[in-house]
C-alpha cells in the first residue's frame, strides 16, 4: 500500500495518491492531471476511483479531466447532485482498492454533500482518514460556505458538523491518521495548524471543535463567531466544480499564446482584456506597463487574483519571467480563471524596445519613512487584513484592507498623498497597482512593509501599537 499527500502551499491544499496492488486512487485532485497520472504510471497501477470530499469552493477539481482521461470513476458522498456521470455512494459504502478498502463516511456540515474517506490496510485495520474540509488539524471546516437564503442556514451546518465529528471521527482509534484537505493559509477554515498530517488522538487532544465536554449549543457558537465573507470566487468555483468545466488542456493552449508587443497591445485594447503581471513586486517596482495590475506570482497568486479579479471570464493577458507562463496560466485555471488569451513575448524589455511607455512605482525605505513619520503628517495606508492590523500596526494608520479594496476605494482622495505598506511588501504593491489603474498617482510603497518598519530606531511604544489581547 502507498498514500502519497500531494501538498499544493499557495492554495494549502492536499490531494491524495493511494496505490495498492495496480489499482489506485486520486482524492480531490488539483486541476491539472498529469502528475497523476505519470504517478500511476510509474506504479504500473490503473486510476480506479477520483474521490471527491465535496464540491470545493476554494479551487477547480481535476476530477472530470482525470475520469475522462483514465477511464476513473468519479465518487462523491450522499446527497451530491453533480450535473455529470459520478458514483454518488451510500453512506458505509466499501470501495474495494487492490488488497484495501475504502469507506465511505458521510459527514455533513461543512457542506451537505461532504463525506470523509476511511482507508483500511490489507489486514482491514483503520489506518487513515481523508477529511477534505470536515476536519482540519486545529479546526473543522467553516459552516457559511453553502448556506442557501431560505433553505439552510450556518448554525444549521454547524450543527450537523457537530454530530458528524461525533459520531463518525471521534469514534475512531487514536492512532488513525487525519489526512486533511487543507492546512494553514486556506480561508476555508479559522484556526488551522502549520502541519498537513497528524492522528485523531492528537485532534481529541489538542482542536477546540473536538473537546469531549463542548456542547451543541457551545460548537455551534464557537465555530460560526469570528467569521469573515469568503472570497467572491468561492461559490463559483463550487458551481464549476459542480456543473462542470472547459478541459484543461483547452485552456492552457489558449492560455500559452505568445504575442508581440504590438498584438500583445492590440489584444488589450479589442478584447477589453486586463494586463496582469505576474513578475516579482520589486520587478513591477522598477517598471511595468501602465494600466496593468501585479499580482506576483511568488506570492499567494491564485487567492488573490480570486479575491480581486471578480468576473471569472475575464480575458487575462499577462507579463511573467521566462519560463514561468506555464505557472501562471496553470494557476489561474486552478481558481477558475480560464481565459487566459495570451502572454507578452519578450516581456517588458521587448515593450520597451517597440517603442511602449513604461511607468515605475516610487518607494521608500521604511526607515527612511520612519523618519519622515517622525518630523511630518504622513497619510499611511496599511492593506493587511483587519486581524493583523488590530495585532501591530503603525500609529495614526488606516486600516485599508487588500480583500476589499474596490468595495472601498470611495473611501480616499485622489489628491492626497498615500504612503501604503503590508507585512512585507507584496500585498502593498498590488494595492497601488490596483489603485493607480483607477487614477490615482500620488502613491508611496513602504518597502518591506512593518516587518522593516518595526526594526526602525523609533521605540516601539512611540511608533507602533499592539494589541494586549491574545
Amino acid at each position: 500500500m502507498k498514500v502519497e499527500q500531494i501538498y499544493t502551499g499557495c492554495l494549502a491544499e492536499a490531494a491524495y495518491y493511494i496505490e495498492s496492488n495496480g489499482e489506485a486512487v486520486v482524492i480531490d485532485p488539483l486541476r491539472e492531471t498529469q502528475p497523476y497520472i505519470d504517478k500511476a504510471r510509474e506504479d504500473g497501477a490503473k486510476i480506479k476511483y477520483v474521490l471527491e470530499t465535496h464540491f470545493h469552493a476554494d479551487f477547480v477539481s481535476g476530477h472530470l479531466d482525470l475520469a475522462k482521461k483514465t477511464g476513473a470513476t468519479i465518487v462523491y458522498g450522499p446527497t451530491a447532485q453533480p450535473a455529470f456521470k459520478a458514483h454518488i455512494a451510500t453512506d458505509g459504502e466499501v470501495l474495494n482498492v487492490g488488497k484495501i478498502t475504502i469507506k465511505v463516511l458521510h459527514t455533513p456540515g461543512h457542506t451537505m454533500e461532504s463525506s470523509t474517506y476511511l482507508l483500511r490496510d490489507e489486514a482491514g485495520k483503520d489506518y487513515a482518514i481523508f477529511t477534505g474540509d470536515t476536519l482540519f488539524l486545529g479546526d473543522v471546516g467553516r459552516p457559511d460556505l453553502a448556506i442557501k437564503q431560505g433553505e439552510i442556514t450556518r448554525e444549521d451546518l454547524a450543527g450537523f458538523l457537530f454530530d458528524s465529528l461525533r459520531n463518525k471521527i471521534m469514534p475512531l482509534a487514536d492512532e488513525v491518521i487525519v489526512y486533511p484537505g487543507h492546512g494553514a493559509g486556506s480561508a476555508c477554515g479559522k484556526k488551522m495548524s502549520k502541519e498537513t498530517t497528524g492522528t485523531v488522538g492528537q485532534q481529541k487532544a489538542m482542536n477546540y471543535a473536538l473537546r469531549k465536554d463542548m456542547s451543541r449549543q457551545d460548537f455551534v457558537k464557537e465555530v460560526t463567531e469570528g467569521l469573515v465573507d469568503p472570497p467572491q470566487y468561492f461559490p463559483k468555483n463550487a458551481v464549476m466544480n459542480k456543473m462542470g468545466y472547459e478541459s484543461f488542456d483547452e485552456v492552457s493552449d489558449r492560455g500559452l499564446q505568445a504575442l508581440s508587443p504590438r498584438a500583445f497591445r492590440v489584444a488589450w485594447e479589442g478584447e477589453e482584456a486586463l494586463v496582469l503581471d505576474a513578475r516579482s513586486a520589486v520587478s513591477y517596482a522598477q517598471e511595468h506597463i501602465p494600466g496593468s495590475i501585479f499580482i506576483g506570482l511568488d506570492g499567494s497568486f491564485a487567492p488573490w487574483v480570486g479575491t480581486l479579479i471578480t468576473d471569472l471570464k475575464q480575458k487575462i493577458l499577462f507579463i511573467a519571467d521566462a519560463g514561468t507562463e506555464e505557472e501562471v496560466v496553470t494557476r489561474l485555471a486552478r481558481v477558475g480563471y480560464d481565459f487566459a488569451i495570451g502572454y507578452l513575448d519578450g516581456g517588458i524589455q521587448a515593450w520597451k524596445t517597440a517603442g511602449f511607455d513604461t511607468d515605475t512605482v516610487e518607494e521608500v525605505e521604511g526607515y527612511v519613512y520612519a523618519k519622515m513619520y517622525k518630523e511630518h503628517d504622513t497619510n499611511l495606508l496599511d492593506v493587511r487584513r483587519t486581524s493583523e492590523f488590530d495585532a501591530q500596526h503603525v500609529r495614526g494608520a488606516l486600516n485599508f484592507p487588500l480583500d476589499f479594496i474596490n468595495k472601498n476605494m470611495t473611501q480616499l482622495d485622489r489628491n492626497r498623498k498615500y504612503y501604503v505598506q503590508c507585512a512585507s511588501g507584496y500585498r502593498s504593491v498590488i494595492a497601488i497597482s490596483i489603485l493607480k489603474a483607477r487614477g490615482f498617482e500620488d502613491l508611496v510603497n513602504v518597502r518591506g512593509g512593518i516587518n522593516e518598519l518595526v526594526l526602525t530606531d523609533i521605540p516601539m511604544t512611540e511608533f507602533v501599537e499592539q494589541s494586549t489581547e491574545l
